[in-house]
């Protein structure tokens, strides 16, 4: 184009006029193309984005096995499940909102706030990582399945791909040990993947317990398939052989991991526990290996790793009974008289006690205008130390308390573990209380007082342990004074069973405890279960020498009138407890039973203790006889079911407490 002619021009005017010119054409032109590029990649981008991957090599994960986890014998207890998983890939996801949402949600029949779930899903997938498949349904049922795979001709961009689904094959059984799986979050999976990990949309990932400590070795490492597909999504098989050997990366499976426990001991201690609420720990006195435990009431994992409904994570956690709650190491209880062995070695140490001395017992102790009740009315008479653990005499202790003070008892409890977490790491755990004159002046209304220290004896007021506290206290005077931290696992190993790494005991703390302290403490705790009048005599066993205590601690405080077990409201009724060990001249395995609101430790949690003491003897002499073989099967639940609170008989007015009251 030829800029018109003007009278009397000059050179310098004509260059100036057509350099306008060129700069007005060149705009135009940057105008029509931003035009063009608009309509192309906004109005019509979904159109050609489909038309563009037309022939597109697609990238297609080869999902890896998860480890299994196995008991200390191989049986397997968490493996995994084939099932079905629903995706969409955006990109070849054509007329998406407008046709194949709504086939999809008739089909599975989606309500409005599930489909509003997809489609922001996908619309978000759209923006971001167009190629990437958005789950949709995941462990899709037979029907779901045959559904989707009849209609595959109208749903573009949807696939249905084989994803394994945790299988954990003991229930509620092991439960909080075993922990469970739910859906990454969008938070989680930005942060992960940040540092190096591979975690897509809708991936599962451990939650407590051992499936949340040991993620990143159970996990494995994904594969990739590469394939040439359409604009459909759809595989074009013919040129896919062309793509040869290095089109696919093979997965590796993730590491398996092998606890202490036996299953074998994990069923009796199960069946031998009559409570509806507490927990159990046996433990190995001499390594800190736990070799069975229970918490009960549990959660079933299945549940919480597939298609839990809101309303049964609404009845999970309204359950006064608090399933959710590991009763092991995660809630804490007055230990009551099983506490009484710190506060004797606390007495000995002190100089002020011997195992000779004396105190008499009349059904109390006073200390200024109050008395402190012995357990008995009409009082034990004249107790040793060895008489004052064998019957259980509170004023014994009451005494040691006004003498020594509560310093010192609390010296000792601390040495042992009390009042700290134990390390053991795969359970999540509370601290505990281990009170003394400086915890009570800052929290308690008054301070201090002198009466704080007779309740602390009795392991009562502000005591607080754990059951697994409580087992390794109990451990640590087995084994002459080493305190170990506490492990479930005891290796880990690659698919075909060669040992990775395995974990060695490891000692926390060795304590300096007079043999002859040590020897008192002991040989009243033999009386406590082999001597008649001891509180345990009627549960002995017969060929296995333990040492043990019983103790009840009370939930609320005891009145004028002393009830019976089922005259009371069953969240007022006493904590039964259980602590020994075995053989007790030649310690093997510790064993703690608390029998949560159970009623009395001499008929509601000692039982239980000697049942798993018994069992893991029988199963020590038939396994020296014919050693079992790696079974590497499945577990199959034989146990029977748990007992309920309805089974327990409630008086009118019942309610629970906060976890705090505990």
């Amino acid at each position: 184009m030829t800029p018109p002619t003007l009278g009397n021009t000059t050179p310098g005017r004509d260059l100036k006029r057509r350099f306008l010119w060129l700069g007005l054409a060149f705009v135009g032109g940057l105008l029509v193309l931003s035009m063009q590029l608009y309509r192309l990649q906004i109005i019509r981008g979904e159109e050609y984005a489909a038309k563009s991957v037309a022939n597109f090599v697609k990238e297609v994960r080869l999902r890896a096995d998860r480890g299994v986890i196995k008991d200390a014998r191989g049986t397997i207890l968490v493996d995994s499940r084939p099932s079905f998983d629903a995706f969409i890939t955006p990109a070849f996801c054509t007329d998406c909102a407008a046709q194949v949402l709504p086939r999809l949600a008739e089909l599975l029949g989606w309500d409005a706030e599930q489909r509003q779930k997809v489609e922001e899903l996908v619309r978000v997938g759209r923006r971001s990582a167009p190629f990437q498949p958005v789950p949709i349904r995941i462990d899709l049922t037979r029907d779901e399945l045959d559904l989707l795979n009849a209609r595959r001709d109208i749903l573009d961009g949807v696939e249905v791909v084989p994803v394994p689904h945790r299988n954990y094959r003991t229930g509620s059984v092991l439960s909080h040990v075993l922990g469970y799986m739910n859906e990454i979050t969008q938070d989680e999976l930005g942060r992960l993947n940040a540092d190096g990990a591979k975690y897509a949309l809708g991936d599962y990932i451990g939650r407590r317990g051992l499936e949340r400590y040991f993620e990143s070795r159970l996990r494995g490492v994904d594969g990739v398939r590469k394939e040439v597909v359409n604009a459909r999504g759809q595989t074009l098989t013919d040129l896919n052989e062309k793509l040869g050997e290095n089109s696919v990366v093979l997965p590796q499976a993730g590491s398996n991991v092998v606890l202490s426990l036996d299953m074998r001991l994990q069923e009796e201690a199960e069946k031998a526990f009559p409570g509806v609420a507490g927990a159990v720990v046996a433990i190995d006195v001499n390594t800190g290996f736990i070799r069975a435990v229970v918490s009960r009431p549990g959660f079933d994992p299945n549940l919480l790793t597939g298609r839990v409904t809101s309303s049964q994570m609404v009845e999970l956690m309204k359950d006064p009974l608090q399933p959710m709650i590991n009763r092991v190491a995660a809630q804490h209880y007055s230990p009551g008289s099983t506490f009484k062995v710190v506060t004797q070695l606390a007495a000995f140490k002190s100089g002020q006690f011997r195992p000779e001395s004396v105190v008499n017992c009349l059904g109390g102790y006073k200390l200024g205008a109050r008395t402190w009740r012995c357990h008995k009315d009409a009082g034990h008479g004249p107790m040793d130390a060895k008489h004052a653990l064998q019957y259980s005499c509170n004023t014994w202790f009451y005494k040691v308390a006004d003498t020594i003070g509560l310093d010192a008892i609390s010296e000792m409890g601390k040495a042992l573990g009390l009042g700290s977490p134990t390390g053991i790491g795969v359970l999540g755990e509370v601290p505990g209380i281990m009170p003394s004159t400086e915890y009570h002046d800052r929290l308690s209304p008054g301070g201090y007082a002198k009466g704080m220290a007779l309740n602390s004896a009795v392991g009562q007021g502000d005591d607080n342990v754990t059951p697994l506290q409580l087992a390794l206290v109990y451990a640590a005077i087995a084994n002459g004074g080493t305190l170990y931290k506490p492990q479930l696992v005891q290796r880990i190993e690659d698919l075909d069973g060669h040992a990775i790494e395995a974990f060695d005991p490891q000692v926390v703390r060795q304590m300096e405890i007079n043999p002859a302290h040590r020897k008192a403490i002991v040989d009243a705790l033999v009386a406590v279960v082999h001597e008649a009048g001891g509180t345990a005599y009627r549960t002995r066993l017969q060929d296995v020498l333990v040492a043990g205590k019983t103790g009840t601690a009370q939930v609320v405080r005891i009145g004028a009138v002393r009830l019976k077990t089922h005259q009371m409201d069953f969240f007022a009724r006493h904590h039964a407890w259980f602590a020994g060990f075995a053989p007790a001249d030649n310690p093997e395995i510790a064993v703690v039973v608390l029998n949560e609101h159970g009623g009395q430790g001499g008929s509601d949690a000692a039982p239980t203790g000697m049942a798993v003491i018994q069992k893991y003897f029988e199963l020590k002499k038939e396994d020296a006889s014919s050693p079992p073989p790696r079974s590497n099967q499945p577990y199959v639940l034989t146990l029977p079911p748990a007992p309920k609170l309805e089974d327990v008989m409630l008086t009118r007015g019942a309610s629970p407490p906060n976890a705090a009251q505990h």
